[in-house]
Order: structure tokens, then C-alpha cells, then sequence
């Protein structure tokens, strides 16, 4: 099968590998109407030059494509026209448009740049896309017209981690286009993540063993994902190998140089490229481009070989001259209609090499028109300097339909792709679709634009293929690389106690949870247990200043301290709760709590039988008061409390609370709380407390109508209701509240009530005194009366 591309390229390069040649009258006959000669129509460039057709070039020889170069950088050029008179002067060559590989534009710019003596030639290549092309210290006068290969193989490792592919496989064409490629799509690739299960390469020359091998790597290979960044006819040789094999299933990502060729599709009868998605130079319409590349006729007339080769193929017939003896095959006239034809050498959408060269004719055209200082007439008398007219050709910007032109310090134009889509058609025929865009020239971010809507896979699927050596790891595992693979293939092991995988798949330490001192809400419990003891010691301070009153006095002022100095302690072990649970402070924050509110208790239950006793001595013949003085109410509080003491000291030695790590209560954190040990010690320490709030109720609420002006039964009757009511709403509470905020509920059970204590039995206490001084008297006190019931 004939590959019209290719013919297209030859063609071109007898038409438009042109050189520049400054002359003083016209020696050679132009293309076109020399009043408006080719080229220069409205809105172009009236050339201060001519442009000399070069036949002679001999394609796929890139030896003579150098030597023919080098004949031209030194002036001695044969130049034919389509006239009998032949061109008698020499023209001092001003660029050169071409060649189209990477490979020979090397060789090229090698010898006609820094060898040619005291002045450099520039070669301005249309599709030479090798990166290495770039360097400016090797091919300082190359050009070209066509984006770096630096660019796209970045571009093309971005698409692949676009959709999430991080095993590939990898295919390059064994020169300098394609190793130049895949070593920056490879390098790129590694930054990204991705990794290369194998990457090859061949030449469409190989035997046939070295393209086998490649299929047998391919066939041993897990990736389904398979980055060919190989020339077109590379790609027609391996894609012939490929549907001999008939090996379907792969998605492929192709570079610009076959993704968008029709003898490639052609070529696929088994539909293995079906779905292939990759990168290609964006499609231009160049206004008489068309007419111009079907404007071969008159190459009749050179006897061209290339010419004869092409037409016969083209029209299926035979010149006499070139096969007298041809029978059965139709005489070629040489006047076939070309426009009726229908094939990719007719249809120059997918040939952005003709936008290419119309922008390097144009970028030298700009250059001339600038030094020649052209208006209306140009200036012939101006000796052009090679070097000057390099630079200009760098510096030059300037506008097509399509966008702008201009070369950057290395001599390229700026990147920009189509993204092309294989969607193979009812007809069998391969449509190109185009599905996005990647622009360089745009932020990191909005580099890549896709409509995934509209990309067709392969295997003609609509669900984007999976390529990965492993699935990521399932919450609550993490990777442990493979020995001997890539990072990409990895086991996935479930995470230590205490850790947690997250998005990268890799356990990390749960972030631990506790009250602390450092939070909101830490601080206003904090500030409220300060609050509770600075107000206790006002009070205490108060009743101090005022010992000798008799309201302070009455009941046992004894009782009175000493409840003051256990509310400060139940204030002040509040604190024990707040912070990092260590191993004394989950033993004191429970032990403390329980003795002091004991202490607490039993202070307040010693006044409420003071208050019952001493109305009972009132009555007549009742001696009861020298049963429950004042030694005796010091001695039931302190057994009191020693029976609570006890208990805390069996809870402490057989299990003691002990700081733990609860993993289970949530899946992203640890939880830092004290256990309890012993869950009985635990209950029966509470146990203790609430039989005794219960009993100091009952006795101060059957003391609450007792006669006096002054009945302290009623204030600890309320203080004991607020305190059991606290402490039988903490047990739900306490219960249900997840992780810190279960010690939050405790500190505030123990800070209600103790408030609850110090506000119900002082403070109405410290406002007569502070206030009604009047009524702290003992008369006032002692004076009975029918006590109002509540």
C-alpha cells in the first residue's frame, strides 16, 4: 500500500524547499504571474528575492540531502526553471526550508552552521521535532516551525496521569526521534508517578525476530496501557506484526507523528489501535494551499522521476517512456483531473506540515521585508548579512488566522496539541476526533483540557481503562513496596494499632484526643474551677473576718471551715480531669474526687443533725446534744470519710485506673482516657457519695420546718437537691458522651455541684452579714416563729 503522506513531503519538498537567493533583475522564470507572483497575494509579503526550485533532491538520502545542502550554503546550486534559458548566476542562499526528519536536519544544520566559513545558513525545518534540535551550542542556525519533542513527550506524560494510568508499557522507534522522545516522556513519567513496565524499541528495517520479541513483551506483559512514541512508517510495519498476532485490548497513546495517519488506520484491520488517544499539530487552513500542492502538472515537463513514480501510482497507468513494454495497463496523458481524487495527499487537514512551511516561508519573508526596508519598492542594493538576517528571523512575531508566530531563545514555536481520539466509524473507516487541547503557554493547571464526554476507548468502550500494577490499598492498609519491581507495584498490609492509612496510602500516626488545657473548651472549665476556689476562699475569708458573729457561729462555725476547705479541694480536683492522662493522674483524679466529696458530704451532714439535735434538746428532759457535741460531729466526719478512704485504697491496690489508648471508639484518632480498672471500685466510690447526698436530703428536708428565724436546714435542703439532681443526670450523660467530652461531663457534674454547695449554704449567710448586718444578732437568730413552709 502506497503512502500518500510521504508523497505529499517529497512533492513539497520539489515545490517549497526553497532558498532565497538576493539578485538585481530577474534570471529566473518565477511560479505564477510574475506581476503577482506566488506567494504574494493580499495581505503577504512583496519578496525582495526569488525563489529557486530545487529538483534534484533525492528523497529518503540523507546523504544527499546533505551534500545537496552544502552545495546550496556554498552557492554552487543547479537551479532549473521551466524555461530553456537556465539560471547563469549564483544566488547567496539566504535559509533553507527543511528537511522533514530529525535525524537528517542534525546533519544538515551540522554542516551548514558552524563549518561553512565566516557566516551561518538557516535551516528551517517543518517538522524536525527532536529536542536535541534545541541546542543552540550544536545547531545554533536551526530553526523550525514544528514543537519541540520536549514539550510533547511532557504533554504526553501528563495526559497519561490525567486519567490515572501509572503502568505502562512503552515503544519508541530506534532514533533519534523517538530515544530523544521517550527518555523526556520517561523522566517526566517518574516525576508524575508512573511507572514503565518495559520500554523498547525497534526500526522498520529490524528483522523480523527483534519486532517478535516486542510482541512476546507485550504479551507477558499486566500493563494495558502502551505509549508508542514511533514514527508512521515505524508504525506501519509494527502495526502489520500487531494484526498478525491479532493482539486486541490495549489502550495506546500515540505521538503526533502516526496518531493522526490515515495509512496507519488503513493498515488496521484488526482494529487494535481502535480508541488510541494521543497528541497532534493543530489543524490550519492555509488559504490556496490546496490549488498550490495540486499544482503538479507542470513537473511534467522536468521529466522528474518522482514525478513520473507519483502519477503513475496515483492514476494506475503508465508513461511510454517509462515501461514501453506494460501491456494491459492504460497510457498516462499526463492530464488526469487530480482535483477528483479523494485520498490523504488530496486532503491536507491531518498535513500540518503545509502550515509549517507556509510559516517558515513567511518568517524569512518578514526577516527579507524588514532589512530590505520593503514599502512599496524593496531595496536590492542592501548586502545581506546571514547573521543579521538570523537574528531578525529570531526576533520576528507576526500574525496568521491561526494565532501568532514567533521563536523562542531555542528556536522553537510555542507548543500547542490537539488531543486526537480514534473512533472507528459503521464503515470500518477511523474518524479523528479531536477531544481537547494542551497549551504550553498556559498555567500548570489549565495546560490540559478534555471533553471525556466524547472519547471513545478502546475495545470501542465509554468507561476510561484501568492500567495500575496494584489497586490502591483499602482504608486502614498501607504499601509495602515489591522487591525488585517498581513503586508502583506494592502489597498492601494492614496499619499498626494506633495508625491510619490515608489518601496516600500510607499509615500515619491517628492524631490522639484528650482534654486539654490548650482548647476552648479546656480553658472555661479551667477558669470555672479557679472561679469556684477564688470564690471559696472569699467566702472563707469573709466568715473568718466575721468568726465571732453569730451567724457564723451557729452550728458548729468548725463544720463551716471545714466544709469551705473540702469545696476548695472539690473545685481544685476538677483540674486532675484536664490534661494528658498520665498514670498518677488517673489514679488521683478518681480518688481525690471520691475523699473530698466525702469530706464534703459528711460536713454538711454533720450541720444537718446539729440542726435536728439541737431543736430536739429543746424539749423538755432531752439531754441528746452532750450525745452529738462538738467532738462527736468531728468523729462522724472523719469516719465517714475513712469509709471512703478504704474503698479507695481497695480500688487502687487490687485494680487501679491506669491510662489507656481506646483505637476502637473512632476510626481517625486515638482517644486518651483513663480506664477505670476497676469498674466496681469505680461505682462503689460514686455509690458511697450518693448514699450519702441522699441521706443528708432526707435529714434536712424533714428538718426544713423546724422553728427558728434562721433555719440552715432549708439551704441545705436546696443544696442537696441541686446536688442530686446534678449527679443523677451525670450518669446518662457520662455514659453517652463519646471520647473527651465524657471527662467534660464529669468536671462539670463535680463543678455544678459543688457550686450548688457553696452558693445554697453560704451565700445567703454572707449577704446577712455583709448586708443586713442588722439581723446578725443572736436575738434574731434565737427569735422562733412558725417558719414558712416551701
Amino acid at each position: 500500500m502506497q503512502r500518500w503522506p510521504e508523497w505529499g513531503f517529497a512533492l513539497l519538498q520539489i515545490l517549497l524547499v526553497v532558498s532565497f537567493s538576493q539578485a538585481e533583475e530577474l534570471v529566473c522564470q518565477r511560479r505564477g504571474d510574475p506581476e503577482n507572483p506566488q506567494l504574494s497575494k493580499d495581505g503577504d509579503i512583496i519578496l525582495g528575492a526569488i525563489f529557486s526550485f530545487h529538483f534534484s533532491w533525492k528523497v529518503g538520502q540523507d546523504t544527499y540531502i546533505v551534500k545537496v545542502a552544502l552545495a546550496l550554503a556554498n552557492g554552487n546550486e543547479v537551479v532549473s526553471a521551466p524555461t530553456k534559458a537556465p539560471c547563469t548566476r549564483p544566488g547567496q542562499v539566504q535559509a533553507i526550508i527543511g528537511d522533514t526528519s530529525s535525524s537528517p536536519c542534525m546533519a544538515i544544520a551540522t554542516v551548514i552552521g558552524p563549518f561553512i566559513s565566516h557566516r551561518w545558513v538557516r535551516l528551517i525545518s517543518p517538522s524536525a521535532s527532536c529536542a536535541c534540535l534545541s541546542d543552540k551550542t550544536k545547531y545554533p542556525s536551526f530553526l523550525r516551525t514544528i514543537p519541540s519533542d520536549d514539550y510533547q513527550s511532557r504533554a504526553l506524560a501528563q495526559l497519561v496521569k490525567h486519567f490515572g494510568w501509572t503502568w505502562v508499557g512503552a515503544i519508541r522507534t530506534n532514533d533519534d526521534y523517538g530515544n530523544k522522545g521517550m527518555a523526556t516522556f520517561t523522566e517526566t513519567a517518574q516525576e508524575l508517578g508512573i511507572c514503565l513496565e518495559y520500554s523498547v524499541s525497534f526500526f522498520r528495517t529490524d528483522p523480523p525476530d527483534k519486532i517478535k520479541k516486542i510482541i512476546d513483551i507485550i504479551k507477558a506483559s499486566t500493563s494495558k496501557l502502551i505509549v508508542a512514541f514511533v514514527s508512521d512508517m515505524d508504525m506501519h510495519v509494527l502495526i502489520q506484526t500487531l494484526s498478525q498476532h491479532n493482539l486486541t485490548g490495549y489502550q495506546w497513546v500515540g505521538s503526533e507523528s502516526w496518531i493522526s495517519d490515515s495509512q496507519t488506520a488503513e493498515t488496521d484491520t484488526h482494529h487494535i489501535l481502535d480508541g488510541a488517544i494521543g497528541l497532534f499539530i493543530p489543524r490550519a487552513h492555509v488559504s490556496g494551499m490546496r490549488e498550490f500542492i495540486l499544482d503538479v502538472k507542470q513537473l511534467n515537463s522536468s521529466s522528474n522521476e518522482l514525478f513520473t513514480e507519483f502519477w503513475e501510482t496515483l492514476f494506475n497507468c503508465k508513461f511510454k517512456q517509462s515501461n514501453p513494454s506494460a501491456e494491459n495497463q492504460r497510457e498516462c496523458t499526463g492530464h488526469e483531473d487530480l482535483t477528483g481524487v479523494k485520498n490523504s495527499f488530496t486532503d491536507i487537514s491531518f498535513m500540518p506540515v503545509n502550515y509549517n512551511i507556509y510559516k517558515g516561508v513567511h518568517a524569512v519573508a518578514h526577516a527579507l521585508h524588514i532589512i530590505l526596508g520593503c514599502n512599496e519598492t524593496c531595496n536590492n542594493k542592501v548586502q545581506l548579512d546571514p547573521i543579521m538576517n538570523l537574528q531578525h528571523i529570531k526576533k520576528i512575531h507576526f500574525k496568521t488566522k491561526e494565532g501568532d508566530v514567533y521563536f523562542n531563545e531555542n528556536g522553537d514555536l510555542p507548543a500547542k496539541y490537539e488531543i486526537i481520539n480514534w473512533q472507528p466509524t459503521e464503515n470500518g473507516i477511523v474518524d479523528f476526533v479531536t477531544v481537547g487541547l494542551y497549551d504550553a503557554s498556559l498555567p500548570a493547571d489549565k495546560q490540559l483540557s478534555l471533553q471525556l464526554v466524547s472519547v471513545i476507548w478502546a475495545q470501542n468502550s465509554k468507561q476510561v481503562p484501568v492500567s495500575v500494577c496494584n489497586e490502591k490499598c483499602p482504608p486502614g492498609t498501607h504499601k509495602v513496596l515489591q522487591k525488585g519491581k517498581p513503586v508502583c507495584c506494592y502489597d498492601c498490609i494492614r496499619c499498626a494499632e494506633g495508625e491510619i492509612s490515608n489518601m496516600t496510602d500510607a499509615c500515619l500516626k491517628k492524631e490522639a484526643e484528650f482534654l486539654s488545657y490548650e482548647e476552648i473548651m479546656g480553658v472555661l472549665l479551667t477558669a470555672a474551677a479557679l472561679f469556684g476556689t477564688c470564690m471559696t476562699a472569699v467566702v472563707a475569708t469573709i466568715f473568718f473576718r466575721y468568726r465571732t458573729t453569730p451567724i457564723v457561729r451557729a452550728n458548729n462555725s468548725e463544720l463551716s471551715f471545714l466544709l469551705l476547705f473540702s469545696l476548695t479541694l472539690c473545685f481544685l480536683c476538677s483540674l486532675t480531669f484536664i490534661g494528658r492522662p498520665s498514670e498518677w493522674s488517673c489514679m488521683l483524679r478518681h480518688t481525690a474526687f471520691g475523699i473530698t466529696f466525702v469530706l464534703c458530704i459528711s460536713c454538711v451532714l454533720g450541720k444537718t443533725i446539729v440542726v435536728l439535735m439541737a431543736f430536739r434538746a429543746t424539749l423538755p428532759g432531752s439531754n441528746v446534744m452532750k450525745w452529738f457535741g462538738p467532738a462527736q460531729q468531728r468523729l462522724s466526719v472523719v469516719a465517714f470519710t475513712l469509709i471512703q478512704v478504704v474503698i479507695c485504697i481497695l480500688w487502687l491496690t487490687i485494680s487501679p485506673p491506669f491510662p489507656f489508648k481506646n483505637f476502637t471508639q473512632f476510626k481517625d484518632k486515638i482517644i486518651l482516657e483513663c480506664a477505670l480498672g476497676s469498674a466496681a471500685g469505680f461505682w462503689a466510690v460514686l455509690g458511697y457519695i450518693g448514699l450519702l447526698a441522699i441521706l443528708c436530703f432526707i435529714l434536712a428536708f424533714l428538718a426544713r420546718k423546724l422553728p427558728d428565724n434562721f433555719n440552715e436546714a432549708k439551704l441545705i435542703t436546696f443544696s442537696m437537691l441541686i446536688f442530686c439532681a446534678v449527679w443523677m443526670t451525670f450518669i446518662p450523660a457520662y455514659v453517652s458522651s463519646p471520647g473527651k467530652f465524657s471527662v467534660a461531663v464529669e468536671i462539670f457534674a463535680i463543678l455544678a455541684s459543688s457550686f450548688g454547695l457553696l452558693i445554697c449554704t453560704f451565700i445567703p449567710k454572707c449577704y446577712i452579714i455583709l448586708l443586713k448586718p442588722e439581723k446578725n444578732t443572736k436575738k434574731n437568730i434565737m427569735d422562733k416563729g412558725a417558719s414558712k413552709s416551701f
